[in-house]
């Protein structure tokens, strides 16, 4: 088949100088008609530079960039582009905004021919309902379904995608994700799709061509998908060829990756200096705590007792999380992980001291947590540091509150030792506000651990990052915890985030009155990274296990005691059948 694309030699920098920043280097691609092809890649390696060339916006400093065999010069309404940020019209309805584009190409056709294919798109992307609405009465995931209309609607030969939603919540994702996969198939149209997801790739695309890490990135080896059509991420989780395909993908970016990195190794020692929060605890059991848990402490190092909160409403109380219980063993890493809405945040904070318990009670080491202190640390989704310190600074603050007794130069050890663990050592003395988000989130993981809590608190700590940053700072994350072992509860949305992490998994069921719905113990081999549990035989076991809990509870239902025990028998009997076919997992 004849190729619709062709790029040759391309290489693109910006600035002059020493400020020359050369971003794409001898880029070569062939894409054929009706092929639909996923670029992933880092942050920063030029995904976005390249798709606006692609689409005319920009042009190469070197090489050339073909489309049917002619030469790209400026923008055209052949190539049609869905960018990550939703540039809609806000005082003009769905309709409106579609009509935009559809007026503006097909100049040609009669106004019942635009009518009907404003209709026809505006359905297809299921937003018939909300057709007259305007975008500021529309959630994220709508927006981007009349971003999609609306290219749809011009009728390109080919559709550019730049991480169109890389902006949504994980549920929100996943549906797009499915609607553009039965958009691709009923449109039949060539398809670039800009992403930092692997799943999301291999879930979408008919080949995968990853790019290096920049300055000076260029594209690796092609992975073709051999899966077929349509594509289930649940059942695609028992696939061989998926999990060959993912694995293939993930261990390419991984070492891609790990070529890029520089090792710290300034040789400071972490001083043996004790935080205030490991001072004896004297305080008294709360007396619910003492009558219903006598022997607590020495089961639990942390321990929630039917842990309820409930806010007021206009309509009456409306209670969030109702009832959550669990005992955590000390060194202990939990991950909570369910569907938006489900109180996971919210029993976070709670642990935190930072939202008042409605009823029950929560102990950490003998203590009943009440208020925020210093044995607790928090990371949050957005990096919370002050923008105006640096780096060391921001760390410091906390260090020295926590360790009054230590000399200057312990804390300044204390600081620099877990800046430089988080691979901060050469940026330390930079401000807050000169940081990528990345790099704020290891500050943020370098202040808590320096603070040495008894419990280490993290909320969703990498949602705001793509998909390979977060790999990158779950192996930070990792390391570090390795060295200290402290108590730590994750919330997340990430299914591999939460396996990698945890000694135990808790799947939260749906809310209003949340519960626990499940608790997977995870008996997987410490250390962990994601390339050996990649390798592991019974990680897509635990993982299939989580999909359908998830799946179970999507869209707010609320599955039955029986389905979610054929659930965890199901993983039981995978991993018996995959120990009986392996001997050497067996004799283990």
């Amino acid at each position: 088949m004849a190729a619709i694309l062709e790029l040759t030699g391309v290489s693109k920098s910006f600035g002059e100088g020493k400020n020359r920043n050369e971003v794409l280097k001898n880029v070569n691609l062939s894409v054929e008609e009706g092929e639909f092809i996923a670029i992933l890649g880092f942050s920063g390696a030029g995904k976005s530079t390249l798709i606006s060339m692609l689409a005319g916006l920009a042009e190469p400093d070197e090489g050339e960039i073909l489309f049917r065999g002619e030469r790209i010069k400026g923008p055209s309404p052949k190539r049609g582009v869905v960018f990550q940020n939703y540039s809609l019209m806000p005082w003009l309805s769905v309709v409106s905004n579609v009509a935009l584009a559809v007026d503006s190409v097909h100049t040609s056709k009669s106004r019942e021919e635009r009518t009907a294919l404003i209709d026809k798109y505006v359905t297809m992307v299921g937003l018939g309902h909300a057709r007259d609405r305007k975008p500021a009465e529309l959630s994220g995931g709508m927006r981007q379904r009349v971003s999609v209309a609306r290219a749809l609607s011009m009728q390109p030969e080919l559709l550019l995608l730049d991480e169109p939603l890389s902006a949504l919540d994980a549920l929100t994702r996943a549906k797009l994700q499915d609607e553009f996969a039965a958009i691709s198939q009923e449109e039949k149209k060539t398809i670039i799709l800009i992403t930092n997801d692997v799943d999301e790739a291999i879930l979408l695309a008919d080949r995968i061509v990853p790019l290096t890490p920049g300055p000076g990135a260029t594209l690796g080896p092609s992975f073709n998908v051999a899966l077929p059509r349509p594509r289930d991420r649940a059942a695609m989780n028992s696939s061989e060829e998926f999990i060959r395909i993912r694995a293939a993908v993930t261990e390419y970016l991984i070492g891609a990756g790990a070529d890029r990195k520089s090792e710290q190794t300034s040789g400071i020692v972490l001083p043996n200096v004790v935080p205030i929060t490991r001072k004896p605890a004297t305080d008294k059991l709360p007396a619910v705590y003492t009558e219903r848990a006598k022997s607590a402490i020495e089961k639990g190092y942390v321990e929630f007792f039917e842990v309820t909160k409930t806010y007021p409403t206009p309509k009456g109380p409306l209670t969030v999380v109702d009832g959550f219980d669990l005992k955590m063993k000390k060194g202990e890493f939990i991950s909570i992980i369910g569907h938006s809405g489900c109180g996971k945040s919210t029993v976070l904070s709670m642990a935190a001291g930072l939202n008042p318990i409605s009823s029950g009670g929560i102990i950490l080491d003998g203590r009943e947590v009440s208020g925020a202190g210093p044995d607790r640390a928090v990371v949050f989704q957005a990096p919370s540091l002050m923008p105006w310190l640096t780096a060391r600074e921001n760390v410091a603050l906390g260090v020295d509150r926590v360790y009054p007794t230590a000399s200057p130069a312990e804390r300044r050890d204390v600081v620099e030792y877990y800046l430089e663990r988080v691979g901060l050592g050469d940026a330390m003395h930079r401000h807050a506000a000169d940081l990528s988000n990345g790099m704020k989130q290891r500050v943020g993981i370098a202040r808590a651990f320096a603070l040495s809590p008894k419990l280490l608190l993290l909320d969703e700590p990498f949602g705001m990052l793509d998909s390979l940053t977060r790999w990158e700072l779950q192996e930070v994350l990792m390391d570090v915890w390795s060295r200290t072992k402290v108590t730590a509860i994750c919330v997340t949305h990430d299914v591999d985030e939460a396996i990698l992490l945890a000694d135990r998994v808790v799947m939260m069921s749906n809310g209003p009155k949340a519960k626990i719905g499940n608790i997977m113990e995870v008996d997987l081999p410490r250390p962990r990274s994601r390339k050996a549990l990649l390798d592991h035989p019974d990680y897509y076991a635990y993982r299939e296990e989580l999909l359908e809990f998830l799946e179970a509870y999507e869209g707010g239902a609320n599955p039955q005691e029986e389905q979610l025990a054929a659930i965890r028998e199901k993983r039981a009997a995978r991993i018996a059948r995959q120990k009986s076919n392996n001997p050497i997992v067996a004799a283990e």
